[in-house]
C-alpha cells in the first residue's frame, strides 16, 4: 500500500512537541509532504527537522501538493479556514481544539465532512485513554437514564499563559508561540474556557450526549489579563438536565502541574463519576444494582497526546478504528462556550446559537 501524503497546517509549539513525534514514529505509512507556518526561520528549521518535502507561509501551497492527511494546528480562528479547504481538497482532517470560535463555522465543518466523506477528528485527548474509554463502555451498556444535572470542573497551569507572563510549560521551547495566539480574543475566542474547557466539555458531552440550550456565566481576568482566567458558567441543557462548567488557572508547580479534571452525571436511573487527576472511573444505578468502579492505576488520567494523532492516521488507512472526538462533539463544545462569552459579556443568561449562528466578533 502507498503511503498517505501529510501535511500539516500551523506547526506551532504543540505540533512540535506532540503531534510531529506522534506522526514520525509512523513514517512507514506516512509521506511528510508538505508544512505551513508563519515565520520563515522557524518554518525552514521544522523543515530540516522532520524532513518535509515542501514548506510555505501559504497553507494553500501545502494542500496543492495533494494531501491524504492534514493536521490543522494553527491559531483558532483559523481553524475554519484551515479545516474546511484540507477537506475539500480531499484530506481527511485532525483540528486541534477550540475546534473553532464561531458556532456556525464548526457545523459546517461537520457538514463538509459529511459531504465530502472525509474523515474529522478534534484533539481531544482525554477520549482516548483506556480508563475513560471503559468508562464509556460502562455508559454505553448500563446508561443511567436521562440525564438531570452535570457537574464538570478543570483547572490547569495556564495562569502565566493568559496572563502574558510566562509560557505553557509543555510548549516546545524553541516553537513558542506568540502571546496573541492565546490571549487576544479576535484570534483565541477568549481565554480558560476556550484554552481548557474545550477539553473538559469534549469529555463530559461525549458521555452524555447533551447539547447545550442556554447559558449563564461569570468570568474573571485577575493579574491584568487580556482574556480570562477562571469561569462559572450555569447551563440547562436541552432535555432538561442543568449543570455547572467551572475553570481555573492555577499556579505552575502545584501538585506537579497535574491536570484537574472531573465531571459528575446523576440521572434518573444512577449516576457517572470520571475524574482524571485522582483516578477514578465509576458507574452506579439502582436498575440491575451495578456498582462498577475501572480497575486504574497512578497515571491512568494523564492526557493521551497520541489518541487523536493516531486516530486520523487508522481512519484514512481504512482501519477499523473508533473516532472518539467527531467533529459533531466539537461543535456541541463550541456552541456552548460561544453562550457562555455573550452571557460574561451581557449580564444576562444566553440562548445557544447552533448551525444559524450569525458570525460576529466575540467580545474581548
Amino acid at each position: 500500500m502507498s503511503k498517505l501524503r501529510l501535511g500539516v497546517i500551523g506547526a506551532g509549539s504543540w505540533a512540535v512537541s506532540s503531534h510531529l513525534p506522534t506522526l514520525a514514529r509512523r513514517r512507514d505509512e506516512l509521506d511528510f509532504v508538505g508544512v505551513s507556518r508563519i515565520g520563515a526561520e522557524p518554518l525552514a528549521r521544522i523543515r530540516r527537522e522532520w524532513d518535509f518535502a515542501t514548506a510555505s507561509e501559504d497553507y494553500r501551497d501545502v494542500l496543492a501538493e495533494g494531501v491524504d492527511v492534514a493536521l490543522i494546528a494553527s491559531p483558532t480562528g483559523s481553524h475554519y479556514e484551515h479545516a474546511k479547504a484540507a477537506m475539500e481538497s480531499g484530506a481527511h482532517v485532525l483540528v486541534e481544539k477550540p475546534f473553532t470560535i464561531d458556532p456556525a463555522q464548526a457545523w459546517d465543518l461537520v457538514a463538509t465532512a459529511q459531504r465530502t466523506g472525509r474523515h474529522l477528528v478534534v484533539v481531544f485527548g482525554w477520549n482516548y485513554r483506556p480508563m475513560v474509554r471503559a468508562a464509556k463502555r460502562l455508559m454505553e451498556e448500563h446508561g443511567i437514564g436521562r440525564i438531570e444535572q452535570l457537574s464538570v470542573q478543570m483547572a490547569s497551569v495556564t495562569r502565566e499563559l493568559l496572563s502574558n507572563t510566562g509560557a505553557y510549560p509543555d510548549a516546545a521551547p524553541d516553537t513558542v508561540p506568540e502571546q496573541s495566539t492565546w490571549t487576544d480574543p479576535r484570534i483565541s475566542g477568549g481565554g480558560y474556557a476556550q484554552a481548557q474547557l474545550s477539553h473538559a466539555l469534549g469529555l463530559a458531552l461525549w458521555f452524555t450526549d447533551l447539547r447545550a440550550a442556554s447559558v449563564f456565566s461569570l468570568m474573571s481576568a485577575p493579574l491584568g489579563a487580556p482574556v480570562e482566567l477562571h469561569d462559572a458558567i450555569a447551563v440547562r441543557y436541552d432535555e432538561g438536565a442543568i449543570g455547572t462548567v467551572s475553570g481555573g488557572s492555577c499556579h505552575e508547580g502545584a501538585n506537579g502541574n497535574k491536570h484537574q479534571l472531573e465531571f459528575r452525571a446523576i440521572g434518573d436511573a444512577g449516576q457517572l463519576h470520571v475524574d482524571v487527576e485522582r483516578e477514578v472511573a465509576w458507574l452506579w444505578t439502582e436498575r440491575g444494582r451495578i456498582d462498577v468502579r475501572v480497575p486504574v492505576q497512578d497515571g491512568d488520567g494523564a492526557y493521551d497526546a497520541e489518541g487523536p494523532t493516531n486516530a486520523i492516521v487508522d481512519l484514512a488507512l481504512g482501519k477499523d478504528t473508533d473516532n472518539n472526538s467527531p467533529g459533531e462533539l466539537a461543535a456541541r463544545t463550541v456552541e456552548l462556550l460561544d453562550a457562555a462569552y455573550r452571557s460574561a459579556a451581557t449580564g444576562a443568561l444566553e440562548p445557544v446559537r447552533g448551525a444559524e449562528a450569525a458570525t460576529e466578533e466575540v467580545p474581548a
